[in-house]
């Protein structure tokens, strides 16, 4: 038998951002049967940040029977939601509590600043938690229906074993999200954290401990794709719920459907922004450049391609140029720092690459970006503007994942709709107008599951997920809850009489 140990509150603080030897395995910490190690240097500085073990098969096998053994002892599962409800509500709190050291850490895993990390994922994390508390509470779970052959008693239920997989680009977010919808199901959750940021995800299983989730109920086994191969394809597992691009996720996807294993994809996008002839520029153009370029480009629902009317196209260009350059390019230590670093030296080649094959296509860089002097330290980029952009280049088809963005000019509004949808994807988008009822005609055109006029949010409380290849399935809300659940219909005998209590 591995040896266990119980977490330590102490314990964890002291190596939060440092080196984890042992799983966190249904509530204890249990060495792995794995020797390989996944070693997390940081993005902006190149500093070693620490490590955690590199789960195999064997470790997944062992986390999925510690989750199964949980789920089917009832010792969560079978919780009151509004009790399920109030453990997720002290989860926030807890996040709330700790957040210079949460932020600390995620800022060290994957480079940006804390500011944007406390507005950009702290925030939304511990809002989309509370909305599952109260989508928990708020929920039928239990309901009557008459019909032909009488009266039936429809439950829902939790689905079982929850296999979660997360991207590294918004960490402290995605982990919540997860957790969030699967323990507000009764569900027991086993997390394959991102490698790039796997010490935020053993941070936080830790956390949800102390707010109350049971032993047995959370797992994290950090890895890279064999690790995640092995969760989806462990028939313990009952549902997979993932983030991350779209060519993993149709992998995925086939995995699940040759086992009839429930998914929930959320995968990539290349949403547009369609700003109209009456749009306040001077008003909203740092906005519509900021929806490009927050994370440095590293968001499924940037918007990166920017649908601009051909009347007043270089005044759009002229006070985007002027937004992007405000946003300052630094260190996470640098108070002045609104974008960091791209996640990897392989990513910034990639994104560089996408650059030169916009100017081989005609595209003209306006704003070219590259990378900035004094930063040798990290994979900086600093944001790059193109014009001359047509719907058929790679740069306004292919999902980035960078500071990068595409002008496009459209002539008439029907146009600039048919641009919007001329995609593989359809996760976001937004429409800037004078006229809110304008703006709000034209998203009943665009093929995107979320979408905002004049602002773009996920909402914690509405669902949130793509059309076509950005996905199948809604996460936040009671879509969300939903989406881990199982739902049961029990005929009731003639005559029998529903009790008001029932």
């Amino acid at each position: 038998m591995p040896e266990t140990s119980t977490p330590d509150t102490a314990e964890a603080a002291d190596t939060v951002g440092g080196d984890r030897h042992q799983l966190y395995i249904g509530g204890t910490w249990v060495d792995p049967h794995s020797t390989a190690i996944v070693e997390v240097f940081s993005p902006a500085t190149g500093a070693r940040v620490g490590s955690a073990p590199d789960a195999d098969a064997t470790d997944v096998d062992a986390a999925v029977r510690a989750a199964r053994a949980s789920f089917d002892s009832g010792v969560w599962s079978s919780v009151p939601p509004a009790e399920r409800a109030d453990v997720l509500d002290r989860a926030a709190a807890l996040i709330e509590e700790r957040s210079a050291e949460i932020i600390s850490l995620v800022s060290a895993e994957m480079g940006a600043p804390p500011a944007a990390i406390a507005t950009l994922q702290q925030l939304p994390g511990t809002g989309v938690l509370r909305a599952y508390a109260q989508a928990a509470r708020d929920y039928a779970w239990v309901e009557y229906r008459d019909g032909l052959f009488g009266t039936t008693r429809i439950t829902r239920e939790p689905v079982g074993v929850v296999g979660a997989i997360t991207a590294w680009n918004v960490p402290l977010f995605l982990i919540c999200n997860k957790f969030g919808a699967a323990l507000a199901a009764g569900c027991s959750i086993v997390l394959k954290p991102a490698p790039e940021t796997p010490l935020t995800g053993n941070y936080l299983a830790e956390l949800f401990a102390e707010a109350g989730v049971p032993d047995g109920v959370i797992s994290v086994v950090p890895g890279g794709a064999d690790t995640g191969k092995a969760l989806v394809e462990h028939p313990g597992v009952d549902k997979i719920t993932f983030t991350g691009s779209t060519a993993a996720g149709k992998a995925i996807g086939a995995a699940c459907a040759h086992s009839l294993k429930r998914c929930s994809l959320e995968l990539g996008g290349k949403s547009a922004a369609i700003v109209l002839d009456d749009v306040d520029i001077a008003a909203n153009g740092y906005m519509i450049t900021f929806l490009g370029l927050f994370n440095t480009g590293q968001a499924c629902v940037a918007q990166t391609r920017i649908l601009v009317p051909r009347s007043r196209h270089d005044e759009i260009v002229e006070a985007m140029v002027a937004a992007a350059r405000t946003m300052t390019v630094g260190l996470p230590d640098d108070p002045s720092a609104q974008l960091g670093p791209v996640i990897s030296e392989r990513q910034r080649q990639r994104i560089e690459g996408y650059i030169e094959a916009g100017k081989a296509a005609g595209a003209t860089a306006v704003l070219d970006g590259g990378r900035p002097d004094g930063l040798d330290g990290g994979y900086f980029l600093t944001p790059t503007i193109f014009t001359g952009v047509t719907n058929d280049m790679a740069i306004a088809q292919e999902e980035i994942f960078g500071p990068v963005l595409s002008v496009i000019a459209y002539d008439d509004v029907d146009e600039a709709i048919a641009i919007a949808n001329d995609s593989d994807y359809g996760l976001a988008g937004t429409v800037w107008t004078a006229d809110v009822e304008r703006g709000i005609a034209i998203s009943e055109k665009i093929r995107t599951g979320t979408f905002g006029i004049n602002f773009y949010a996920i909402d914690p409380g509405s669902p949130f997920g793509g059309f076509k290849n950005s996905g199948i399935g809604r996460e936040c809300g009671p879509e969300g809850l939903e989406a881990f659940l199982e739902h049961k219909s029990t005929m009731l005998p003639a005559g029998y009489q529903v009790s008001q209590d029932s």
